[in-house]
């Protein structure tokens, strides 16, 4: 059986899985609970964000492209820094984005018919999977439809709010806690819609000529969607006020609806549905080639290892991953899990800076500001993200510790 993936990915294909990732269902909800956190100071909470996002891309860029293999940080971090630091970054992503692979299911069914949420979200999984396993390019050619769709929708909501009159009597940009702390909160999630750059990370062994195609996608992906949000936040603040939007639960609705558009809010949720599952595509390819790397490694069961000689995808990963979130869509209801899975990213882009401060000069290495920067700010936003996510997000590395342990305790008795 073959053991290694094809590289079927272009530059273009690359970028598009990191835009379906990075532009899906979390710019329809982000913006409200991050106006919330920093009030009057969400476009520098934005532009916080970004510079973060910035480092972190940096540095995944420059690694990826010397390490061009599935897995993203878990392989960094295991080459780089050693066995534990990848096992961690590895075991944070996988439990938090499968976690969020459920949430974006979820949202995906809740929009499109709020009765029949679960079986839907049960439906969209089943789907998914099954087209990953025909093989990457049908997937990448799945979410370039998923992302024309869903910035079209984005530019009539911006268009809507910047051509239109301001309404009159549009709530003020104060709002209480939009210190320094509200200012740390608000980037910290907003951070969660920019992580998608992963995705291209972990799929470095199916991008043709990766130490050149890489880092350029990566970056590509990054500066198209850092233009749309702050077009978007821009627009959203411009009609609805901080105040406004941090208390929408629908906030792109409700930017349409006091632009005088109303006709355009279905298509919003329509945008809101197909963005779900372009996000939960990208989802599902990220996680499974990172629980591949693990299973090579057997830190997770070697069965996983498994690649189809034919189609050559990790067909075994990918089922299991599948299964994975239908259990948990069954048993449970994780929209809110977008905390944990915040600390969890923001802690898998810490190692993956610290990785890149071991590269040396000949290896690509970036200015050493820049991934020390990342490192800072990965740590301080995990850290002032709100409390029920940080407990949540320290409580699943611990459990990933103590399995390491009897993991390792195990190996260690029968040797």
């Amino acid at each position: 059986m073959a053991e290694g993936l094809a590289r079927r990915l272009g530059t273009g294909d690359a970028v598009v899985v990191g835009l379906s990732a990075m532009i899906g269902a979390g710019v329809f909800a982000a913006f409200a609970p991050a106006a919330a956190a920093a009030g009057g100071s969400l476009l520098a909470a934005l532009a916080l964000a970004a510079v973060v996002a910035y480092c972190n891309a940096t540095s995944s860029a420059r690694l990826a492209a010397l390490h061009p293999e599935s897995g993203g940080t878990y392989v960094y971090g295991r080459r780089r820094l050693g066995p534990l630091w990848g096992y961690l970054a590895g075991w944070g992503f996988t439990v938090g984005k499968t976690a969020s692979c459920a949430a974006m299911a979820l949202t995906f069914g809740s929009y499109v018919a709020p009765g029949a949420a679960r079986p839907l979200a049960v439906a969209a999984v089943v789907a998914l999977t099954l087209l990953n396993l025909f093989g990457v390019q049908r997937s990448a050619a799945v979410a370039r439809v998923i992302v024309v769709l869903v910035l079209a929708v984005l530019a009539a909501v911006i268009v809507a709010g910047l051509a239109g009159e301001r309404p009159p009597g549009t709530p003020g940009a104060g709002l209480p806690g939009s210190g320094p702390w509200g200012l740390l909160q608000g980037a910290g999630l907003l951070f969660f819609a920019f992580a998608g750059y992963a995705r291209i990370a972990t799929l470095g062994e199916e991008v043709r000529d990766p130490a050149r195609a890489i880092p350029r996608a990566i970056g590509i992906a990054l500066g198209v969607t850092l233009v749309v949000y702050t077009l978007v936040a821009v627009a959203a603040l411009r009609t609805l006020g901080a105040s406004g939007l941090a208390g929408s639960a629908a906030p792109l609705a409700d930017v349409v609806r006091r632009a005088g558009a109303p006709w355009l809010v279905p298509v919003v949720g329509a945008g809101a549905a197909v963005a779900s599952l372009g996000a939960l595509l990208a989802l599902l390819l990220g996680v499974s080639r990172t629980v591949l790397a693990m299973a090579r490694e057997r830190d997770l069961p070697g069965v996983l290892a498994a690649v189809d000689p034919e189609r050559r995808v990790p067909r075994r990963a990918e089922a299991a991953v599948g299964a994975a979130v239908v259990v948990l869509l069954l048993v449970a209801d994780l929209r809110g899990a977008i905390g944990f899975s915040s600390f969890g990213v923001l802690v898998y882009y810490a190692i993956a800076n610290a990785c890149a401060l071991t590269l040396s000069r000949a290896e690509g290495a970036p200015v050493k500001a820049v991934p020390v920067l990342g490192l800072v700010l990965c740590l301080v936003l995990a850290f002032t993200l709100p409390l029920a996510s940080v407990l949540a997000g320290v409580a699943v590395f611990a459990v990933g510790l103590a399995v390491w342990a009897v993991r390792r305790r195990a190996r260690g008795s029968r040797a």
